[in-house]
């Protein structure tokens, strides 16, 4: 992995999460990449993952943390326990979420699983 183990590329992805710069954010992942939040259907691909990442990343004026609560990793996967907080709409939403990333050898995330309760999501900015 060319230097970078699996967790340091998670980790300084979760980092850049709240600069909210979505080139550096899609710069983390490989060009076929699948990004699943389980409630919803996957999608594939950059321009994919940039259009969803735009549904709650909000560079003019909103903010955004992934605060990572534990962190382990079995071979190129590496499952995540987070606290999500953004502000979508004005709203403020913050949301447990256990992740899973696939890193491949080239440092590049491949897969990304985001596991929450979509309700606990919705009722917050509702």
């Amino acid at each position: 992995m060319r230097g970078m183990s699996a967790t340091s590329v998670v980790r300084d992805f979760c980092q850049a999460i709240s600069r909210q710069d979505i080139q550096e954010i899609l710069g983390f992942f490989s060009e076929d990449a699948v990004y699943h939040n389980i409630p919803l259907e996957p999608v594939q691909g950059k321009a994919a993952i940039e259009a969803t990442l735009r549904m709650f990343l909000d560079p003019k004026g909103g903010q955004a943390e992934f605060e990572v609560r534990a962190l382990a990793a079995s071979g190129n996967t590496v499952l995540t326990e987070r606290i999500d907080r953004f502000q979508v709409s004005g709203k403020k939403v913050e949301l447990p979420v256990m992740g899973a990333f696939e890193v491949t050898r080239e440092g590049k995330i491949s897969a990304w699983r985001d596991y929450f309760d979509l309700a606990q999501f919705t009722k917050q900015i509702a």
